[in-house]
């Protein structure tokens, strides 16, 4: 009798903790999904191009991202000054002749003043495309989804900017739901996909780098639509995207001294960066650099002040190395041979233009070797330009941009002495240097 009455109690024991159970595991799966951080204080719409919106939830990276119209900070081959490239470097005005380019090019400053830039450069008119909307403001989303990217960049100018208000800002880079990095930029997704890749299934680290990509690369509007579009078919070495515009009969304008059919480059940051350079290789992001992890008291968050690493140096080198004066000298020393590298390129280009310009001139030349000395100016200029656009004067990727030099200044030597061949004579040399 006693040990039936102890089995009773187990029982009910049992049967009372299983209802207890099942009742806590009913609770928990009625609760709501649990927030990481702060309850947002407002709902952000999608496609939100208003950052201010924003930056009610996210008060720190909106009070650092307005830093940026501001942060006009000179380094020693760029940062964030409005000045004049064609004043710096006058060898410009001849490389560039015939294009926008050579009347108005200046240095880009931060990303809130893309929109007042891009509207106030010499280089749009009446005839620009929309296109050149595409990596200034934080309404493109919205509009791209709206209109679809071929009816946006079909757009006239002057007409598509009745729709757009706000410079670059959160919706550039982030779903309003939940703040994940995103491509944002169809001409992006459409260049993935054509090299089998989906950035959906990329980390969080790829994306710190990719989502950067919706803007600071090599692009050109293609067909009479001017539709955006990155030259990344056969992938994204110089020597790719060289033969991919090669292939289409690609050109951005010709040259009136050399008569060359010429490509202008376009600021190819994630193209050098992501060809095996050290940093690339070692896990680094843009982000890691440009946006380095900051605090304010307890909070930490990832600076949206974006600029030059050169400018907030202790943040942003110390994070992973422990002398950071010889990180910036090292730099330093990078971009010098760069720079004087660069510079050497451009000499020999110019004495390849002119030795073009004057084989033209003579009555016998040999037309087929001159085209031949044409095309060499087209391929050695745009070698250069890849790495004279790209915005680190060479640093993100030190090794590759003195390769992608080397190569220019080989070609546009090439250039020369086919123009001296066309002409028959090596005197077109000869007065050029006395």
């Amino acid at each position: 009798m006693k040990s039936s009455t102890t089995m009773y109690i187990l029982i009910g024991i049992i049967v009372v903790l299983a209802m207890v159970i099942i009742g806590i595991l009913l609770y928990l799966n009625n609760q709501p999904e649990p927030t990481r951080g702060v309850e947002p204080l407002v709902e952000i719409d999608p496609m939100d191009p208003d950052s201010e919106t924003w930056g009610i939830n996210y008060p720190n990276q909106w009070s650092t991202f307005q830093k940026t119209e501001s942060n006009s900070e000179r380094t020693a081959y760029g940062g964030s000054d409005d000045f004049s490239k064609l004043e710096v470097d006058p060898r410009l005005v001849e490389l560039f002749a015939g294009y926008g380019f050579s009347k108005d090019y200046n240095e880009d400053r931060g990303h809130m003043n893309s929109l007042t830039d891009v509207e106030g450069t010499a280089r749009v008119g009446e005839s620009t495309p929309g296109t050149c909307y595409s990596c200034k403001s934080s309404d493109n989303p919205g509009l791209w989804d709206q209109m679809g990217m071929a009816e946006y960049d079909l757009t006239p100018f002057m007409e598509l900017g009745d729709e757009i208000e706000h410079a670059i800002g959160c919706a550039n880079c982030h779903d309003a739901e939940t703040m994940e990095l995103i491509v944002t930029n169809p001409a992006l997704e459409e260049a993935l996909q054509a090299q089998g890749k989906d950035w959906r299934e990329f980390t969080r680290q790829e994306m710190r780098t990719v989502v950067c990509a919706n803007c600071h690369v090599e692009y050109f509007f293609k067909g009479d639509g001017k539709y955006l579009t990155f030259p990344w078919q056969d992938g994204t070495k110089i020597e790719n995207i060289a033969d991919y515009y090669a292939e289409l009969q690609f050109k951005d304008w010709e040259h009136p001294q050399s008569g060359a059919p010429m490509i202008k480059m376009q600021h190819p940051e994630y193209e050098l960066f992501t060809q095996n350079s050290t940093h690339y290789n070692a896990g680094v992001a843009c982000a890691d650099c440009h946006m380095p992890y900051t605090r304010d008291g307890a909070a930490k968050f990832s600076t949206h002040d974006v600029k030059s690493p050169l400018l907030n140096a202790e943040n942003a080198c110390g994070q992973c190395h422990t002398d950071v004066t010889y990180v910036t000298n090292r730099v330093s020393t990078i971009q010098n041979q760069v720079y004087e590298t660069m510079i050497a390129t451009e000499d020999a280009i110019l004495s390849g233009i002119r030795a073009i310009e004057k084989a033209a001139a003579q009555p016998s030349v040999d037309t087929e070797q001159l085209d031949e000395a044409r095309w060499l100016h087209r391929e050695a200029q745009l070698r250069w330009d890849f790495i004279s656009s790209e915005n680190s004067m060479g640093f993100h990727n030190p090794e590759e941009a003195l390769r992608i030099l080397a190569a220019a200044t080989d070609l546009a030597r090439q250039a020369e002495l086919k123009a001296v061949q066309a002409a028959g004579t090596p005197d077109i040399i000869q007065s050029e240097t006395n």
